[in-house]
């Protein structure tokens, strides 16, 4: 069963472009493999895909150099039975990362064009630097992550029709239909259970709703992250990019939310931990949210980097790292207790990383005035608040009515409620993060 994902469009759209090779990042079991493949299937006569983790024989396809054709020959030497049809072949290099010097062919398949090329990896984050500098300006990068929301609704069975019905919803400031938002309400709290990982996705799917088995697939994917910790951490200390892995939870458990490396481990400093965090941000498993020093525009160097909030990839990882009374809890009784505010923060920060916002947050150092994140809509920045229930917004009123902050109007507060606009703030469910983006766009076009 295949995943309807919003990569599909994204490579429909390359196909149809200048087909500069591909570099497709992501973390490890969101689907960029499944992908590449449904993409290909009717597109080309022949499809050449080299797993370089199945087949390490294939790491030796640069003995004779780094030439289009030199790679073509090796390729054929050793697997003998690749078709290689000019304007009508395409070359997946799949798992890169156990050999990241074949993006140093990237810059001459680019040059040849006979082939289109697509390299996968699950943690070309990392590698990044060397890959850039192997082919820089001869490449198409492209991130992939796990299912949005959005693409949960699609999996569902949900056509187009229904995210246009929010979206009109959340421009015109007017609520959503009963029966609607129950609805979706509904889809959402599963999702926040299981998050996007597609082999999560497709096992509740075709169980028709069931739960079994989740959370041991779960489970299996953040123990395979912290094996690639172990496999692929060079120069880094492997035990504190667990650490740091580990605590993530726990530290978002915390009324504010802050990662402090000092609870990592006794006597632990930020100097010493600070490859650890960039470690797991380039790998794609967790997203920083960085603390302003001051809430006004511009938002992009208006941060102090080394303030942030770690938020995990993934929700349903998070929840699945928690225990599994946990997800028992969220999946049976639709709560979470105390956890419940860091589990809504984690899943629109999820929602807007994966939608392309930045994520910012602030805290006043002489009052406990916090907000949990900032977006930009034109010439306003735009506080947004996230509650586990219906509560009120302090600090989103004081940052709306204060003098003090000139670039601030208005404010968005996500909540277990309808869509509805009072006093400059616009309420919205939480499941509509994910259109945060498309909605400040067609403000903005007002």
């Amino acid at each position: 069963m295949y995943l309807k994902r919003k990569i599909d469009d994204v490579l429909l759209a390359w196909y149809k472009g200048k087909r500069l090779p591909v570099i497709l990042k992501g973390p490890r079991q969101v689907g960029k493999t499944a992908s590449v493949r449904h993409f290909a299937n009717g597109r080309y006569e022949s499809v050449i895909e080299i797993n370089f983790v199945e087949a390490p024989k294939y790491k030796r396809i640069l003995d004779d150099g780094y030439g289009a054709q030199d790679v073509v020959n090796a390729i054929s030497r050793i697997g003998g039975t690749f078709k290689f049809i000019n304007g009508k072949t395409l070359i997946f290099f799949d798992e890169v990362q156990k050999f990241p010097d074949i993006t140093t062919t990237l810059k001459f398949f680019a040059q040849d064009g006979r082939f289109d090329v697509i390299c996968s990896g699950s943690l070309l984050g990392v590698h990044y630097r060397e890959i850039e500098s192997n082919s820089v300006g001869y490449k198409t990068d492209i991130d992939m992550s796990s299912l949005d929301f959005e693409e949960f609704l699609w999996a569902k069975g949900y056509c187009d029709d229904l995210v246009e019905e929010m979206l009109a919803a959340m421009c015109s400031m007017r609520p959503l239909k009963h029966v609607t938002h129950e609805v979706l309400r509904g889809l959402f709290l599963d999702y926040c259970t299981l998050g996007g990982m597609p082999d999560v996705v497709r096992l509740y799917v075709e169980n028709n709703g069931s739960f079994e088995g989740v959370y041991e697939r779960q489970s299996q994917i953040v123990r395979d992250y912290r094996g690639d910790v172990r496999k692929y951490a060079e120069g880094l200390d492997q035990a504190r990019i667990l650490n740091v892995f580990n605590h993530i939870p726990a530290q978002l458990a915390k009324e504010n939310r802050k990662f402090q490396i000092s609870k990592v481990a006794h006597g632990a400093r930020f100097r010493d931990y600070r490859g650890c965090v960039e470690w797991l941000v380039d790998a794609g498993v967790v997203n920083p949210c960085y603390c302003l020093l001051q809430p006004e525009l511009p938002l992009k160097g208006n941060y102090d980097e080394s303030k942030y909030k770690l938020y995990m990839c993934d929700t349903g990882l998070l929840v699945s790292m928690l225990d599994e009374d946990a997800q028992s809890d969220l999946r049976v009784n639709r709560n979470l207790g105390i956890y419940k505010g860091a589990l809504y923060e984690n899943i629109v920060a999820e929602a807007f990383a994966k939608a392309g916002l930045g994520l910012y947050y602030w805290r006043r150092s002489d009052s406990p005035l916090e907000e949990e994140f900032f977006v930009r809509c034109g010439e306003d920045l735009v506080p947004v608040e996230v509650k586990a229930g219906k509560g009120r917004s302090k600090s989103l009123r004081e940052l709306i009515d204060s003098n003090r902050y000139a670039d601030i109007h208005w404010g968005v507060k996500f909540a277990d409620s309808n869509i509805g606009f009072e006093r400059d703030v616009l309420t919205m469910p939480w499941f509509c993060a994910f259109l945060m983006p498309r909605m400040l766009k067609a403000k903005r076009a007002r």
